[in-house]
């Protein structure tokens, strides 16, 4: 894979991309997002990797678009969607995981908001910048900093603009973890592995449902859901394995 702007390794069954422009705080551009998204890709094409954690290379995680203008920053959704759909990819990947290291504000939050577990170090900053550059959040943010922080601190933290230290957001929902920053990819692998024992197919499934029930009122439709894809999971052969794990009394082989 042809990268300037990550790095991209795979160890096992946990592929991660590091964001890499450290002299520029991770600045997000249009070609950082295309090689974000090729290697995303690659990793959910690759039956060897179970999950996939997005970090970045010096004191940040990304400080936001790297502004040259404000088209490129009213490109930004364009661009981050080039391939298609950035929100929607998140969600029918494999398990994705950012492990946020220093400052993520702009793009660089909304960016990791469809992810689905964010752990923080504890010198990581967090902050929708929109308002002062007059703008509005992108990327389904609105939607999902909601769901994550609630109706009252999201908004705060949109109409104001605020930077936020991991700690004070500690414990709202945004993140899975505050840790001390040398103890940030420990946790994030060790979350990592936990995940990537379990059956692909299934996880996406479970992606799917979180994804379309949890702002589902109808209870009725959230069960069918339910039924629809648990049904075919009693034909996959990840479900026969479990089974014959079980009867064996030995750990199932999914990978």
């Amino acid at each position: 894979m042809d990268t300037t702007q990550i790095q991209y390794e795979i160890d096992g069954p946990i592929a991660t991309i590091t964001l890499d422009r450290p002299k520029r705080l991770n600045a997000w551009t249009p070609r950082m997002s295309r090689e974000m998204w090729n290697a995303i890709e690659a990793s959910n094409e690759n039956p060897a990797v179970g999950v996939i954690i997005v970090t970045g290379a010096g004191r940040g995680f990304c400080a936001g678009a790297d502004i040259g203008g404000f088209k490129d920053q009213i490109d930004t959704q364009e661009e981050l969607s080039a391939g298609g759909d950035w929100v929607g990819l998140c969600r029918r990947s494999k398990p994705l995981i950012a492990a946020v290291n220093g400052a993520c504000v702009g793009v660089g939050m909304t960016m990791i908001l469809p992810f689905d577990l964010i752990v923080a170090s504890e010198r990581a900053r967090f902050g929708m910048f929109f308002i002062k550059m007059g703008l509005v959040p992108e990327l389904a943010s609105t939607h999902f900093l909601v769901q994550r922080l609630g109706f009252a601190k999201a908004t705060e933290m949109c109409l104001s603009g605020r930077l936020y230290s991991a700690g004070e957001l500690a414990g709202m929902g945004l993140f899975n973890g505050l840790v001390p920053p040398d103890e940030l990819l420990t946790r994030a692998n060790e979350l990592a592995a936990e995940i990537a024992c379990n059956p692909d197919p299934q996880i996406r499934m479970i992606k799917e449902l979180l994804g379309r029930n949890g702002t589902e009122p109808d209870l009725a439709t959230v069960q069918m859901r339910e039924m629809e894809l648990l049904k075919r999971c009693y034909e996959t052969p990840e479900h026969r394995e479990a089974v014959k794990a079980f009867t064996e009394k030995r750990s199932p082989r999914f990978r």
